[in-house]
């Protein structure tokens, strides 16, 4: 019988990769794997460094079987070139396409101290100080990312970003009126473009370490791209990113805060048309990214809950686009409650159990789960969000779809994938009452089962 390598362990890669880093042998502890990183793994490590004391690692991988090592070298080239800006960035200590064990693209950094939870920067005391400078703060660290020197980026991707966003959006097949109109507006009210830069395609708070000192790191280079620079000021300031809060700037501070900084840093000041504009590219930038990272789970390229669940929070940004724009009808009926239907089954009904579960998750299994179990923690929020979700579906019925039908049939429209159709040709305009009605008929009802606390913030 053929003898067959044994798999080697991921601490022994890191091991080992680490070691020829180092020139000496590394001690590496178990990783951990963090939350979040719907693209990409995070795995938090420690070790010791060349000198014999503690220097814990972060490492960084695509899923195993789902590479991209142009990116990750990518990734690794703007860290490298961020840090000579004096940009604060974690400093890359190994990177390549694969190793035994690691089993991916990779890059290992080392370990910055600082916090990224939203909330906790938001709302925690220890960061009252800090948080009323931070808007400030990231115009002058974006300013430093803008005005890194290109010269060793050249492998960066500079394909125009609404054209980029409509191809993603296009390959899905599943068109959306929202998005048509976005995609309208956007080409419609395009501001002049201006000088190239680096843009970190994905700066905002979860993706920043912040102490009580300012920012210490800015992580998760994998979007990053040459472009306009005015993308990252408009991203900061979309709707998703103030995670709840009601500030305009991540939900901290304000839009002027964030061009002062920046304006310290560069010496130029974008206008608020300017930000509007890629606020609006922004928002609609999150709804087609979403519904692209859900399609990896429901097209079976990849089983993931998280990704998933994202796809149940498109209409999120749905909600946020019409609202941006001012074309959000806010009469547009709701239907009614749907009236309990007959069935032989006993109580307790699917939606009573599920609500049970739900809560049962939250009450008694969630304490249950101490601080070692982060990742689990975090599945388990996710699991009771779609428990909940299911709930309010089936105590909805089909009320909201004879709503959208009779809205629909007033345009000449059978379906949204129709309207969807005459909006991009110009066959009705999106600005009419009746078109703005059907869309905000469809959105509303997906997001009142959804997230219907988005309604409310």
């Amino acid at each position: 019988m053929a003898m067959t390598d044994a798999p080697v362990a991921l601490a022994d890669g890191i091991r080992a990769v680490l070691t020829a880093a180092y020139g000496m042998d590394a001690t590496v502890g178990e990783p951990r794997q963090l939350t979040g990183g719907a693209s990409r793994q995070v795995w938090a490590v420690d070790a010791d460094g060349p000198d014999g004391q503690p220097r814990p690692v972060v490492l960084r991988r695509d899923p195993p079987g789902h590479g991209d090592a142009a990116r990750m070298r990518a990734e690794v080239a703007c860290l490298r070139a961020t840090a000579a800006a004096g940009v604060p960035v974690p400093t890359v200590l190994a990177s390549g396409d694969t190793a035994p064990g690691i089993d991916a693209p990779y890059l290992i950094m080392n370990k910055v101290e600082g916090e990224s939870l939203p909330r906790k920067l938001q709302r925690d005391p220890a960061f009252d100080e800090v948080r009323s400078r931070l808007a400030e703060d990231m115009g002058h660290v974006l300013g430093l990312i803008h005005r890194t020197p290109l010269d060793s980026l050249a492998v960066l991707d500079t394909t125009d970003p609404v054209d980029a966003l409509e191809a993603i959006y296009r390959d899905l097949g599943e068109p959306r009126p929202a998005v048509e109109v976005g995609l309208r507006w956007l080409r419609d009210h395009r501001p002049p473009s201006r000088p190239q830069a680096l843009v970190h395609g994905d700066f905002r708070i979860g993706n920043l370490l912040v102490d009580g000192t300012g920012i210490r790191g800015v992580l998760d280079w994998e979007l990053a791209h040459l472009g306009d620079p005015v993308e990252d000021l408009g991203w900061l300031c979309v709707r998703a990113w103030r995670f709840g809060a009601a500030a305009p700037v991540a939900g901290i501070g304000t839009r002027d805060q964030l061009l002062d900084g920046y304006e310290k840093a560069t010496g130029t000041r974008p206008s608020l048309s300017e930000l509007h504009w890629w606020e609006t590219f922004g928002t609609l930038r999150w709804l087609v990214l979403s519904r692209f990272q859900a399609e990896r789970h429901l097209g079976g390229a990849e089983r993931s809950l998280e990704l998933a669940a994202i796809g149940r929070r498109v209409c999120e940004s749905e909600y946020d686009l019409l609202d941006v724009l001012g074309l959000l009808d806010d009469d547009a009926p709701a239907p009614p409650p749907a009236p309990p239907g007959r069935t032989v089954h006993d109580r307790p009904s699917v939606a009573e159990i599920l609500d049970l579960v739900a809560g049962t998750l939250t009450d008694d299994l969630g304490p249950a789960l101490d601080g070692t179990h982060e990742r689990e923690r975090y599945l388990l929020r996710i699991c009771v969000n779609l428990l909940r979700t299911a709930g309010r579906e089936l105590e909805a019925g089909n009320g909201a779809d004879s709503l959208l039908d009779g809205a629909l049939g007033a345009l000449g429209c059978t379906s949204e994938a129709e309207l969807a159709a005459r909006i991009r040709d110009g066959a009705l305009d999106y600005r009419k009452d009746g078109v703005r009605r059907a869309i905000s008929i469809a959105v509303l009802a997906r997001l009142r089962v959804a997230n219907p606390r988005h309604l409310n913030r």
